[in-house]
C-alpha cells in the first residue's frame, strides 16, 4: 500500500504549545510576578499540562504515526529524533504540570533534568548534524534549561530558579519564531529560516 507523500508537519502545534509554556512558566519565574502562591501552581500547572503536554505529546505522536504506520514523510532521520523528542517532553510536561498543580515538592526533577539533558543533546547532535540550524538551536536552549535544573532541583542553587526562568523565557521567543517559520513557509510557501 502507498500513502502520499505529507507537506503538513504538525511540528508548529508542538513548537507553539511549549512557547506559551514557556511564557507562563518561565515568564513568572523570571519576573517573580505574579507571586507564587498554591493557587498560583495550580493554574501553572494547568498551562503546563495542556500546552507543554497535551500539544507536544500529540505532536509526537502524529509525526510517529506518520513515520511508521502511515509513512506520509520523506525526510525521516530529523523527524524521527522530533517525534521522539515531542513525545518525551510532552509525557514530561505532564508529570510536573501535574506535580506542581498538587503542589507536590520539585526536588526529583533535578534527577529527571539528567535524563532530559541527555535527550536535549541528543537532539542537539542530530538537528545540526542533518542541517537544521534553527532547530538545532532550541536544542541548546533545552539543554541549557535541564543543565541549570540540575543543581537547582537538587541543590537547590538558589539563582537558578530565575536562570532557568531566563532560559525559558528566551526559549519561548525563539519558539514562536520556529512556529511563525514552520506555518509561513507551509502554509504560503515562505522562505524562513526553519
Amino acid at each position: 500500500m502507498s500513502f502520499p507523500q505529507s507537506a503538513y508537519l504538525p511540528v508548529a502545534i508542538g513548537f507553539f504549545g511549549l512557547a506559551t509554556n514557556y511564557f507562563v512558566w518561565g515568564g513568572q519565574a523570571l519576573f517573580q510576578h505574579p507571586k507564587s502562591n498554591p493557587e498560583l501552581n495550580k493554574a501553572i500547572g494547568v498551562w503546563g499540562i495542556w500546552m507543554g503536554g497535551f500539544m507536544q505529546f500529540i505532536t509526537g505522536v502524529y509525526l510517529m504515526v506518520g513515520l511508521s504506520w502511515f509513512p506520509v514523510y520523506t525526510s525521516k532521520a530529523p523527524l524521527y529524533m522530533a517525534a521522539v523528542a515531542f513525545t518525551s517532553y510532552g509525557v514530561h510536561w505532564f508529570a510536573i504540570g501535574w506535580r506542581r498543580y498538587i503542589g507536590a515538592p520539585d526536588g526529583v526533577e533535578g534527577l529527571m533534568a539528567i535524563a532530559y539533558s541527555a535527550i536535549s543533546l541528543l537532539g542537539v547532535l542530530v538537528f545540526f548534524q542533518a542541517g537544521d540550524v534553527p532547530v538545532g538551536i532550541l536544542f541548546i536552549i533545552l539543554l541549557l534549561i535541564y543543565l541549570t535544573e540540575i543543581p537547582t532541583r537538587l541543590g537547590p542553587w538558589v539563582p537558578g530558579g530565575r536562570l532557568i526562568g531566563f532560559f525559558q523565557f528566551i526559549g519561548a521567543i525563539w519558539l514562536i519564531y520556529l512556529t511563525y517559520g514552520v506555518v509561513f513557509n507551509t502554509a504560503l510557501g515562505g522562505h524562513w529560516w526553519v
